[in-house]
Order: C-alpha cells, then structure tokens, then sequence
C-alpha cells in the first residue's frame, strides 16, 4: 500500500517526526498510534480498512524514521514525553487539515489516545483501544515486578543486571543513558529477555517478539520505554479522568490471558466510560489470536463510514 502522502515534520525540540497517509484519500480520517513506546508497528497499514479510512500513521519522538533516533545518546530524552506526543498529534492534525479523527491505538498506545482525547476530545470521533494499558504506578509496578511471582528465575536474572535496585525500571532508564555502548547494548537485551519473558506462556505469535538482537532500533526502544515507564508513562491518573471522554464512542479488545497488561485496567475503563464497549478474548494474550483479530474487525466495521 502506497502512501498518499508522507514526510517530516518538524514539532520542535529539534524534532522531526516521520508521518504518512494510507487508505482513502476521502475516507474517515483516523490515526494509528503504535505501541511500546519507541516501537512502530509494521501492522499500522492492516489496522483499518483502507477502502473506508483515511489512515494516519506516524513515529513518535525518537523511534522509526523520526529524528533524532533515540539509539544516538546525543537524543535528549527531556524532550520526549507525552505531552511532547501530544502536542505532535495536534501539530500533525493540523497540517494534514484534520478536524476529527478517530483514534486507533495499541497497547502503550491505548495511554496515548487516551491521554489525548482527554486533553483534546473535540478533535476526536471514535476510538478502538487494542491491549488497553493506562500506564498507571500500579500496572508498571506490575509488569516490572508483580508477574516476577511467575517467573521468578527470570526476574531475578532481570534484577540483578540493574544491581537489584528498588526501583529497577529507573535503573534500566539510568543504564541506556550511559555513555559505553556496550552498557547501553547488554542493558536492552537484558530488558528485552524480560519482556519475552512475559509473553512466553501465550499461544500466538512469534517466541521473540523483542529481542532478536540488539539493533539500532531495539536500543531506541529499550531507552525511550525505560524514560516514560520510569515516569509511569507522564501521565496522571488516567482512569480517574475518564468523565472527560463521555460522548465518545469507543470500542476496547483485550486478551484475558494477557500478563503484561492484566484485564483489569481494560473493565475498569469501560465500566466508568458509558460510551465504550470492552470484548474480553478468552483465548488470546497481549500478542492476539485469530479470535482476537476477529474482534478488532469487528470493532473497525462498528466505526466504518
């Protein structure tokens, strides 16, 4: 699928953001807001029906095609937050002559969208939520520490490399700031390992999601992951917010086997949001299933024109 359109665009802070437009040029405007943080999805192009909508994909601060690349530690990560990200999707919706658009995000970036529709939920239509994380203390603590109770060998091995601090996701965040390459490398595999670690007990998709090798682009991921979660996520109590999203229309899918981001944070959204509809997938975890895809399909049909 060849994009419509595309480019950088420059939101400050030295700053060039990676952006471009898929689908139907007269389609429903909607946004793609990848997971992570730090991680574009290749998928970005399945995500909507490209006959119906007109998709727009970007790459948050510091990862994809955006500069500068966060595996260079000249980046300054004082200048990536989501307020930062924020502030972007409103620059890019802009200059793309956007007045509303639905949002569609994928785990990190379920906190994201919601972040930005309560900041800005005059510019948004609908919403379809994937693996909905608020990134709130309880759930980073969560996937850094309490599903250790699953693995504790793993854990300890991930602990010990960041010299068993109390607060390890700060620690990760304080190694991929060092200035020796080979601390920044050993610290994102290390990270990486964990994370596999996590979503080694689910049935579907690949047994390595991260950590392959430690790239140029897995070493971005790792330090910008590390930055928001050591901040849990910049945000503030999200889903204490949640009035402020009443009138739009939302649509979340989650994996109730999924341990990264447990379910409960995906009822306890919908339960205090009138307008969103949760579908819980008995057979999928945080990286889907066939059931799981058939859900989201269903969810984008709902928004359809």
């Amino acid at each position: 699928m060849e994009p419509l359109e595309h480019g950088m665009l420059d939101v400050g802070d030295g700053n060039q953001v990676y952006w471009e437009v898929v689908g139907n040029p007269e389609g429903k405007p909607a946004v793609f807001l990848h997971g992570g943080p730090g991680s574009p999805s290749k998928g970005a192009r399945k995500s909507l029906d490209a006959e119906r909508f007109r998709i727009v994909i970007f790459h948050q601060r510091g990862c994809g095609l955006s500069t500068p690349h966060a595996s260079d530690p000249a980046a300054d990560m004082s200048v990536n937050t989501t307020e930062h990200l924020i502030a972007d999707m409103e620059k890019l919706r802009e200059h793309l002559g956007v007045e509303k658009w639905l949002l569609y995000g994928g785990s990190w970036g379920t906190t994201l969208a919601v972040a930005y529709a309560q900041r800005h939920p005059e510019r948004v239509s609908e919403m379809i939520l994937i693996a909905v994380t608020l990134s709130s203390p309880r759930e980073v603590d969560w996937l850094y520490r309490g599903v250790s109770r699953f693995f504790p060998e793993a854990w300890a091995r991930f602990s010990a490399h960041a010299g068993d601090a109390p607060d390890v996701v700060r620690a990760y965040a304080e190694l991929m700031e060092s200035p020796d390459p080979a601390v920044r490398e050993q610290a994102a595999l290390e990270w990486c390992r964990w994370e596999d670690t996590v979503l080694s007990l689910e049935n579907f998709g690949g047994t390595a999601v991260f950590s392959d090798r430690a790239s140029a682009d897995v070493i971005a991921l790792v330090r910008i992951i590390a930055h928001y979660y050591a901040n849990h996520g910049f945000v503030d109590d999200l889903l204490g917010g949640v009035g402020k999203l009443a009138g739009i229309p939302a649509a979340l899918v989650h994996g109730r086997r999924d341990l990264s981001c447990p379910a409960d944070t995906a009822y306890a959204l919908a339960r205090d949001w009138p307008d969103a509809e949760l579908t819980l997938v008995d057979d999928s975890g945080h990286k889907g299933s066939p059931a799981f895809t058939e859900a989201i399909r269903t969810a984008v049909r709902r928004f359809s024109p």
